[in-house]
């Protein structure tokens, strides 16, 4: 139930959980990836209904030395929301135990609800040896985008916090940096393959997230797809001029009689506030300052808060849209708003934004405005143009 990490493992997502089956994917692809093991989704659902852990996984964390990092991996992504244990070394039982029993978390089983994902599936577990974003000043974490998933723009996009481990970046608890931040440096040239690498094998734009320690990168998980609309439709006629797709895959990937118009506010509506564009549409609503009170009002609400951690699920499900004063693309907020095609602002000054207050905000442009306005539909983009005369 316990194996090694590596490029011969041959099994799919749902026996090895989605994360360790894209770092062996990483792995035979040349990447740099920290040494781990993993316990299948099997070992999960066996964990689940009688208690029992499998044999050996001490002497498994002993052969990889020093300390560790144990993560969940679900077949199906769900971002943020089960356990993370990092630094945790033997006895490794309880962080284990502690991944595995997260499958049934409040949270978890709200996001599997929403998204119809089986709560039959259980988790795999990684068991990785620790890289450290926080070791010295050429040390960082981050997630990085091979093509900006909010518009389909090519080239590096993401986030990066120096001397940062990375669930400070998942979790937009801190105020990120681009990506960008590292070109120049001695990483840029590696994270820049790395995501050229990944994005040709999938012939998809993709997602990374990694860890520089002390100017090394590690890549910890890999993610391809997850863009819609007219992002899609923009990365699918970017991918075929480049040969990597032919034209009629990128006809086919896209659904041009269901490509939304993702509206945006006008020019001249003046901001009350502004951050950055993290999850295209506009919404319309009053501030609620918890999850609580976003899931209590009977009309459309905005959630504002400094950055939502998964205990804010419902609300982010109840809301309408959602606005942050930390975090960047990759925090949790822009990642699960864009699972639920909702829009969302990070990085926004908030302290205009109080509880009642009738807002609209733009997910596109980053501008939250005072009031109701409602918003213009653009005119059809080049690349839908383009795409609906292949087609």
């Amino acid at each position: 139930m316990i194996r090694q990490l590596g490029a011969e493992l041959g099994d799919d997502a749902s026996v090895l959980g989605g994360k360790a089956y894209g770092l062996v994917r990483l792995l035979r692809l040349g990447l740099p990836v920290p040494r781990g093991v993993v316990i299948g989704t099997a070992a999960g659902r066996d964990y689940l209904a009688t208690g029992r852990l499998p044999r050996g996984l001490d002497a498994a964390a002993d052969r990889l030395g020093g300390a560790v990092s144990v993560r969940s991996g679900a077949a199906v992504s769900m971002p943020g929301m089960m356990s993370t244990l990092l630094d945790v070394r033997p006895p490794l039982g309880p962080a284990v135990a502690a991944v595995f029993d997260s499958w049934n978390t409040p949270r978890a089983l709200t996001y599997r609800r929403l998204h119809g994902i089986a709560d039959g599936l259980g988790t795999a577990v990684i068991i990785q040896s620790m890289v450290y974003g926080d070791r010295d000043e050429r040390s960082g974490s981050g997630v990085a985008f091979s093509r900006n998933p909010n518009t389909g723009e090519p080239g590096p996009f993401g986030d990066y916090l120096r001397g940062r481990r990375g669930d400070a970046v998942v979790s937009g608890e801190e105020r990120s940096e681009p990506v960008a931040v590292l070109r120049g440096g001695e990483v840029w040239p590696a994270l820049s393959q790395a995501l050229a690498v990944v994005e040709r094998h999938y012939r998809d734009l993709c997602q990374l997230e990694f860890t520089v320690e002390s100017g090394r990168l590690w890549l910890l998980q890999v993610r391809p797809g997850g863009v819609a609309g007219h992002a899609a439709a923009r990365v699918a006629v970017d991918l075929a001029d480049e040969g990597i797709i032919t034209r009629g895959e990128a006809v086919a990937r896209v659904d041009l009689e269901r490509l939304p118009r993702v509206p945006l506010l006008p020019g001249d509506v003046p901001p009350l506030t502004r951050g950055l564009g993290a999850s295209p549409g506009v919404a319309t609503g009053r501030v609620a300052t918890t999850a609580d009170a976003a899931v209590g009002m009977t009309e459309p609400a905005i959630l504002v808060r400094p950055a939502t951690s998964p205990l804010d699920l419902h609300g982010l499900a109840a809301a309408a849209g959602v606005v942050t004063f930390r975090g960047g693309p990759a925090s949790h907020a822009a990642v699960v708003a864009r699972s639920m095609g909702k829009p969302a602002v990070v990085g926004a000054p908030i302290d205009a934004l109080h509880d009642g207050l009738l807002v609209t905000i733009d997910g596109s442009t980053g501008v939250v405005a005072a009031g109701a306005h409602r918003p213009g539909r653009p005119a059809v983009s080049p690349a839908e143009a383009r795409l609906r005369a292949w087609s």
